[in-house]
């Protein structure tokens, strides 16, 4: 299976004991027994190699109350591989804390191109698993302690398209993560709603879209 450029773990979640079992993180917060998302594949900050934070990323209690989607404004690779997702996310932690004085990687998660997802900032991994509390990403001003940053690999404001390995991960991610924490499917936002940005570029003519998809996903 390492070969597919494109990895969802299509697992859906009836109750707490196959959370559990995947996770090992000990006494986790059970999606709805009625729960119609599923768990994708997310590689930790461990599994992809990121660098400690400069400090402690805060932990927030509680749900955040919506979904900021993102792009990079890296380079549309082909390179769909597992490999450059993780390349990717190294890339944009060292441009957040090198270029940008951040004590981590903003984005609390990453979609690759390939459809590879990666943990951005520190701690966002385990927290969405468990639902009950989230980590404080430095992916929109004056959002960051309301909601979760999802950024996606590429540069789209100037036309050009997701693959759909890309997208489909994106709505499986939101998906997921409106379900662990009870956002509505209508609380996906672009980060251009929040200030003078192109970002995320086509993904925000798309939010429609993205929100209908969502709301399937989820089985409402």
């Amino acid at each position: 299976m390492d070969n597919d450029h494109h990895r969802i773990r299509r697992r859906t979640l009836f109750g707490a004991a196959g959370l559990l079992g995947a996770a090992g993180l000990g006494a986790l917060t059970a999606p709805a027994a009625n729960a119609q998302a599923v768990e994708p594949d997310i590689d930790s900050t461990a599994a992809w190699g990121a660098r400690p934070p400069n400090g402690t990323n805060p932990v927030i209690a509680g749900s955040p109350n919506k979904l900021i989607v993102h792009h990079t404004v890296s380079a549309n690779t082909a390179d769909f591989s597992r490999a450059q997702a993780h390349a990717h996310a190294k890339w944009v932690q060292d441009l957040h804390m090198d270029g940008n004085g951040w004590r981590d990687s903003g984005y609390n998660f990453v979609v690759s191109r390939g459809g590879w997802l990666t943990e951005g900032t520190t701690g966002s991994l385990p927290a969405l698993l468990a639902g009950a509390s989230f980590i404080q990403g430095a992916h929109t001003s004056g959002q960051n302690t309301q909601a979760i940053g999802i950024a996606n690999e590429g540069s789209y404001h100037d036309g050009a398209v997701p693959p759909a390995a890309q997208w489909e991960t994106l709505v499986t991610l939101c998906a997921f993560t409106c379900e662990q924490y009870a956002i509505p499917s209508s609380e996906i936002y672009g980060h251009m709603d929040f200030g003078s940005t192109l970002c995320p570029g086509i993904f925000h003519d798309r939010l429609p879209q993205l929100r209908d998809e969502v709301e399937t996903a989820r089985g409402l």
